[in-house]
């Protein structure tokens, strides 16, 4: 399982959220400066995310993730306001590794095959629920689409994606351990590989998760946010833990 240490964009500096409410925010300084850190520690991927861009479709924060990809040697995914083709094509051609949908994958589902066909593995689709599942929301976070999570993982069967990021919103960015039960679930109806995202505290929860099985299916990786820039999870412990699952 890999770790994908996660950044958070607004105003040009690192914050993290709690629970997607914009009103709890905590900053966390210089993002470049954050990623390089990630790099020194040990890591492979970085997880990049343009709130405004999110929440608007306006990608206020582009230049911080280009940046972050022009001056650290990490694979940058990132995702926050990539609505279209042009705006997968400028990440990609600035380094980015890989580009996440998430607002247009539910609004604009025909979107994400031609994003798949055109990018192959650099495309990723982002799956932020509420209520177990119930309804994954869009616009960073701030709408409900009316689209459940079951549904949206059924509408990208046989969509070559190289991965889908499933967050509990609930659980991101306070100490309440991830979704276990929910995770499950989606390793047993999802073709693609899954990323975790939302509530990671210890080392103890990435074991956990690396530990999930499904008739031989596993996480591919699991983006850890404020348990790394808090200072509860060193980078080190955490890859150690995802090295649990090989």
């Amino acid at each position: 399982m890999e770790l994908f240490p996660a950044i958070d964009l607004r105003q040009g500096k690192a914050v993290r959220l709690a629970q997607g409410d914009f009103d709890r925010q905590s900053e966390f300084g210089d993002p470049v400066a954050l990623a390089e850190r990630y790099q020194s520690a040990g890591a492979h991927w970085v997880h990049v995310v343009d709130l405004e861009a999110a929440r608007t479709g306006v990608a206020v924060n582009r230049h911080v993730v280009l940046e972050i990809a022009r001056r650290t040697e990490l694979r940058v995914q990132a995702g926050g306001g990539v609505r279209s083709r042009q705006d997968a094509q400028e990440l990609l051609d600035g380094g980015v590794a890989r580009v996440v949908l998430g607002t247009a994958a539910l609004r604009t589902p025909t979107l994400v095959a031609e994003m798949a066909d055109a990018f192959g593995e650099h495309v990723a689709v982002g799956l932020d629920h509420r209520g177990d599942g119930r309804d994954v929301a869009v616009s960073g976070w701030e709408r409900a689409s009316g689209v459940s999570l079951e549904e949206a993982l059924r509408r990208l069967a046989g969509v070559p994606l190289a991965a889908v990021v499933v967050t509990a919103i609930e659980r991101d960015g306070v100490p309440a351990g991830p979704d276990l039960d929910g995770l499950r679930a989606v390793l047993a109806s999802s073709e693609h590989p899954v990323l975790a995202s939302g509530g990671v505290r210890s080392a103890d929860d990435l074991r956990a998760l690396a530990a999930l099985d499904v008739e031989g299916r596993r996480l591919a990786g699991a983006v850890v946010g404020r348990a790394l820039v808090d200072g509860s999870l060193s980078v080190e412990e955490a890859m150690t833990a995802c090295a649990v699952s090989g």
